[in-house]
């Protein structure tokens, strides 16, 4: 199905939202199902089970979006929650390798091992995939850099990390809903559902690769982690999913919902036509304000203190992050979004 089509009255925007980096928008479909279901709740008619089916739709929608089976996909609700279970399988003195700012959900949990003798050696992002050597245990690093929007190169990371016999996490959460991903390569992957997945905050999503379930202990497992989550609410023995349900957490009912909405929206338009949509876009607002050509949906630019008074005018939505303006171009950006901020930010973009 062509984009155009299938956002035809999705989103209802008040002026231009250039801030999904941030949080994404719901398209109509998900407050439909949202606002049902609470309807439901209030009359006291909602089950409890009947949520389990939009838990597994969008677990099977997010598993065709990065390339894996749906057996390869832990739902939670926060990105360190998995990056936590990751860091407490670090043997002690093995070395974890992040790269110089990085969203700290993917850093804290690490650092967070300093007692167990964990040392975290944090190297530029431009030389991360360089300085992995024989003494790296893992290297913990975002695809796409949170403050700047920066690409990391996953050929080279995985080429790394292979050759020197290093496991990876890779946090997605800036990437999945506008790149195209093919995770089963990594080791690890978790990624926040509340941004370009356009979910409610409260859904995430993580990947272990099938060699590496015995790995990981499920810390946090509770009842939704059972391999017959109805019939494991109570007592003993440990009776766990066989693939990575195991490292499921209990799902916040409501936030599914509408994730589930979401997901089918991205599915039907497909990963290869977000990413032109995106990056195109990104490409047209980058070429109106004078800045070199990227590869991100994601811009960052310096500007100078005009400029967030000529965006508030203009109604345009973005957000600042490391001191630097931050634009997000997603599946509800138009042309005249674009067109708008770049009219807004003329004169004012520090090349």
């Amino acid at each position: 199905m062509s984009l155009a089509a299938a956002v035809a009255g999705e989103f209802d925007v008040a002026g231009s939202y250039l801030d999904t980096a941030s949080m994404g928008l719901p398209p109509r479909r998900s407050l439909s199902a949202l606002h049902a279901a609470l309807d439901q709740w209030a009359a006291g008619r909602s089950r409890a089970p009947d949520f389990d089916r939009d838990v597994e739709s969008a677990r099977a929608a997010y598993a065709a979006l990065v390339g894996v089976p749906p057996g390869s996909v832990a739902v939670g609700s926060q990105v360190s929650v998995f990056a936590g279970l990751v860091a407490a399988s670090v043997p002690a003195g093995g070395e974890v390798l992040v790269a110089e700012n990085d969203f700290t959900s993917v850093v804290f949990p690490f650092l967070a091992q300093a007692g167990r003798g964990i040392p975290v050696r944090e190297v530029p992002l431009e030389r991360l995939t360089e300085e992995v050597t024989a003494r790296t245990t893992l290297v913990a690093v975002s695809a796409v850099q949170s403050a700047d929007g920066r690409v990391l190169d996953l050929d080279r990371l995985a080429a790394a990390t292979t050759a020197a016999g290093a496991r990876v996490l890779l946090d997605t959460t800036q990437a999945t809903g506008w790149l195209p991903l093919d995770v089963g390569r990594f080791d690890y992957t978790v990624g926040g559902g509340y941004k370009w997945l356009l979910a409610p905050r409260g859904t995430c999503f993580a990947t272990v690769r099938p060699d590496r379930l015995d790995e990981l202990v499920p810390h946090a497992a509770g009842w939704y982690a059972g391999a017959d989550p109805w019939t494991s609410i109570y007592g003993a023995p440990l009776r766990l999913a066989d693939d990575a349900r195991r490292f499921d957490v209990s799902p916040a009912w409501h936030s599914w919902v509408g994730q589930a909405r979401s997901l089918e929206l991205l599915t039907e338009i497909g990963r290869e036509a977000l990413h032109a949509h995106a990056t195109g876009l990104a490409g047209r607002f980058r070429a109106a304000v004078g800045l070199p050509p990227g590869d991100s949906a994601i811009v960052s630019l310096a500007v100078d203190d005009a400029a967030a008074g000529q965006l508030r005018a203009a109604d345009v939505r973005a957000s600042v992050r490391a001191g630097r303006l931050r634009l997000a171009f997603h599946v509800s950006t138009t042309d005249r979004d674009v067109d708008r901020a770049a009219e807004a930010l003329a004169g004012h973009v520090r090349i």
